[in-house]
């Protein structure tokens, strides 16, 4: 599939792990780019910055990843002891003595020479220094990579070979960076003589070893997801026709059947329109459409909880608090203001149904101003119990019986905008995660951060694609 975004290509992949909840067979189509937080308009600043960076119930965190996720990372080699080894077996380069291979292994050693030039040139091809982060760098190569791949994919249909293997490949490429991001951790060690000394010894990162095992195993469900479709009881037509048969099925669609379909993708109508039979599909059909459909909003909410956690551990940029109103008041509004500060116990599902959004810009707007309004009341409650750390503040009235206004309605304003995203899971980054993306110089995070905002995508466009499936099937037997 090629790219259907306003990023620049990539191409290489990581070999991610099957298994799991999606093992019978799904594979949504997906709308990939305009989706969820997953895919915004930061995914590439190629001149200063670049960046690239939802909702699900944020209630139930992500729970940590199994023994067999975990045991995928643990097999993986320490740094130190991969380091001779790593860039011929992980890139899947082969020893240069070995004459026989030497020209496929020259085609892939010149790819990855190209893609890591450019990860060190920072984007700027001039060499003069004005490039962007590595951390951007990278995080705009994931993104970049993820629209050439799965840009121009809008069914429920395998992957081709070429897009698998390019995934794969270079996503493996750009991971072999964390092979390397380690941390120091006091150790004993024994002389030849028997004396113990103390020394430090590294380990992979705490972040790193917890969630890109789990990110990797996400990735392998959910191509195996689109992989299950390679027979299927329903078919696509292009936008703006009208299909009478598949290759699959000789059976016909009813057009208010449809219509029908065409109608829920009102607002996306270039998108294929899902066909069914007449009477709908079978029943076994349709059951395990539901069940991949349910493993895909399982993998979806595990990608949105990375990937918050990973947001909500970036450093908030200067740039974002010197632009913050003087007051949350004028940042949410008067009757917003009101509405959190009078009640007694606060409903911020009470108070978004009293607000009526209807599109998911309006949605976005607001959750920019009650972002913006909660680090306003942040900083004044830190500046007022004379801590600069959140954290720390909320430590030190937490005993209080009497809680601090602006902790209060801090509080508030963060229920409300957890409760915002759970409602509009398809809303994109707010101000403040693009600005986190956009100043990030963590090259971890930032691997963690595009890996899991990519794969929230993919996820969200497969449940989705299922949906409309699910939809024409309903609409059909109805007939």
């Amino acid at each position: 599939m090629e790219s259907s975004s306003s990023v620049s290509v990539s191409d290489e992949s990581s070999e991610a792990n099957g298994g799991g909840c999606c093992s019978s067979s799904t594979t949504p189509s997906m709308d990939a780019v305009n989706l969820s937080r997953t895919f915004s308009d930061v995914s590439s600043f190629s001149e200063e910055h670049g960046g690239s960076g939802s909702s699900v119930d944020h209630s139930g965190p992500f729970e940590p990843p199994s023994a067999a996720a975990v045991s995928k990372l643990i097999g993986r080699r320490s740094p130190a002891a991969a380091a001779s080894a790593l860039s011929l077996s992980r890139l899947s380069m082969k020893p240069r003595a070995d004459v026989l291979d030497r020209r496929s292994t020259d085609d892939e050693l010149e790819l990855v020479k190209e893609r890591f030039s450019k990860l060190l040139l920072g984007e700027d091809m001039s060499g003069g220094g004005k490039g962007v982060c590595t951390a951007v760098a990278i995080s705009n190569a994931i993104t970049n990579l993820y629209a050439t791949v799965f840009g121009s994919c809008h069914k429920l249909e395998p992957l081709p070979a070429g897009k698998k293997t390019m995934w794969r490949r270079e996503m493996d490429c750009l991971l072999s960076v964390c092979d390397y991001i380690v941390e120091f951790y006091p150790s004993s060690q024994t002389l030849p003589d028997g004396t113990k000394v103390e020394v430090m010894a590294t380990r992979p990162r705490s972040d790193i070893y917890i969630n890109l095992p789990a990110l990797e195993k996400l990735d392998a469900m959910l191509i195996e997801i689109l992989e299950s479709f390679q027979k299927a009881e329903f078919w696509y037509a292009d936008a703006g026709t009208r299909s009478f048969g598949s290759a699959t099925s000789s059976s016909t669609m009813s057009s208010s059947s449809f219509r029908r379909s065409t109608h829920r993708n009102e607002d996306r109508w270039w998108l294929p329109v899902p066909c069914v039979p007449d009477g709908g599909i079978s029943g076994k059909a349709r059951k395990e459409l539901q069940q991949k459909r349910d493993c895909a909003t399982q993998i979806h909410k595990a990608a949105v909880a990375i990937n918050t956690g990973v947001l909500g551990d970036m450093e908030v940029p200067d740039s974002f608090m010197a632009i913050l109103p003087k007051s949350g008041k004028a940042s949410v509004g008067d009757g917003v203001y009101r509405a959190m500060l009078g009640a007694e116990k606060f409903s911020p599902e009470y108070l978004l149904d009293c607000l009526d959004m209807s599109s998911e810009h309006e949605a976005l707007a607001m959750a920019d101003r009650v972002e913006a309004a909660m680090y306003v009341w942040r900083r004044k409650a830190g500046a007022s119990h004379g801590r600069s750390r959140w954290s720390a503040v909320k430590e030190l009235v937490a005993d209080d019986e009497e809680q601090d206004k602006n902790v209060m309605l801090a509080g508030r304003a963060e229920s409300l905008l957890l409760c915002l995203k759970h409602r509009f899971p398809g809303l994109s980054q707010t101000t403040l995660d693009t600005s986190k993306i956009q100043f990030n110089k963590d090259i971890g995070q930032a691997i963690l951060e595009s890996y899991s905002r990519v794969l929230e995508s993919l996820a969200f466009n497969i449940v989705s694609w299922i949906d409309d499936v699910l939809f024409a099937d309903k609409t059909a037997r109805k007939q």
